[in-house]
């Protein structure tokens, strides 16, 4: 394995990280948009905010990560998307910092308006941010950002068939993890009926996220047949069988109440599906470009790979430990 090649599979693990973790905090602010008025969503916003509130801010370390690996170790990629993909990444910009804010605000505002005013802000942010980020993946996904600089099409780039779809599955992907992650949560803090509420909701949305997966292969096969291929009779074909089979069995798990379990398989589920879109357009990063033809230079790719090293024995110990604190200070405090 190359450099380059070792490069662009922990940008990805990366990309994973963050739509696993960063994800399912986006798809919280979509429970907390949906939990009701502020009596009956009381209940629901208080463990989301619990759940949430620790974390969602070191999350975003993996979006911070991803942007750094492509702009060192595939800068002409890097400039494409930037340059071509401009408004919906500037749009997904203002919605997390609209997001955040929104949320540090309504934990200490004494108004209900004002809680009512920051609460719309965060769950309305939690739903575009996804999808406009899933709306960029698409645009990538189906070849439609050329080498060079603002090439693509400002609009059409991610304003398509295979982006849209992209975009919604984006949010029902998060919304799915929130809500799978969130019956665990409710379950270790002795809330039973916050448990059952969120497996509901996980169920119903898993099989939509299922359905609408594949409506985007039907897209891909008339919107970006290459990619079509690559998924369905290429390298990523293993990886989507992965995530039929994990999704299949995270619907069972959920069913039987295996609430630790199907954290796992739903993980898969979206991961598989991620990894499987990578290795179905692999070596092609941009139309025309591989990823030999994109990476940087040998001694920036080493020097970069050897500061990750470094840098990972810190990281990951200490976001182990922050998700591991948290999780067991609620069960205390029960």
């Amino acid at each position: 394995m190359t450099a380059a090649e070792i490069m662009l599979t922990v940008l990805w693990l990366g990309l994973t990280a963050y739509v696993l973790f960063g994800g399912a905090d986006f798809g919280a602010g979509v429970w907390d948009l949906l939990a009701g008025g502020a009596e009956r969503g009381r209940p629901q916003r208080g463990l989301i905010e619990h759940s949430i509130g620790p974390v969602w801010e070191a999350n975003h370390v993996w979006l911070i990560f991803v942007i750094v690996l492509m702009w060192t170790g595939f800068p002409e990629v890097f400039a494409a998307v930037a340059s071509t993909l401009y408004i919906p990444l500037t749009l997904a910009a203002l919605g997390i910092i609209a997001r955040g804010a929104a949320f540090a605000f309504r934990k200490v505002s004494e108004e209900l308006w004002q809680r009512r005013l920051f609460g719309a802000t965060f769950a309305f942010s939690s739903v575009a941010t996804p999808f406009f980020l899933g709306t960029t993946a698409g645009a990538i996904a189906s070849g439609r950002v050329p080498p060079g600089i603002a090439k693509g099409e400002l609009i059409g780039s991610w304003l398509n068939p295979t982006a849209l779809v992209t975009g919604a599955l984006a949010v029902g992907t998060a919304a799915y993890l929130a809500a799978v992650y969130l019956t665990r949560d409710a379950e270790r803090a002795g809330e039973a009926d916050l448990a059952e509420a969120f497996r509901r909701r996980a169920l119903w949305t898993g099989a939509t996220v299922g359905a609408l997966s594949a409506i985007g292969l039907l897209v891909l096969n008339a919107d970006a047949p290459r990619l079509f291929d690559g998924l369905v009779t290429g390298r990523g074909f293993p990886l989507l069988l992965l995530s039929i089979v994990a999704g299949i069995a995270s619907l069972v798990l959920l069913w039987r109440r295996a609430y630790l379990a199907v954290r796992i398989t739903a993980a898969l589920a979206v991961a598989g599906l991620l990894w499987g879109w990578g290795a179905g357009q692999y070596p092609w990063l941009l139309p025309g470009v591989r990823v030999q033809d994109a990476a940087a230079t040998d001694a920036v790719l080493t020097a970069s790979l050897g500061a990750l090293a470094v840098g990972a024995v810190l990281l990951l110990p200490s976001l182990w430990w922050l998700y591991a604190t948290f999780q067991r200070e609620r069960t205390a405090q029960k």
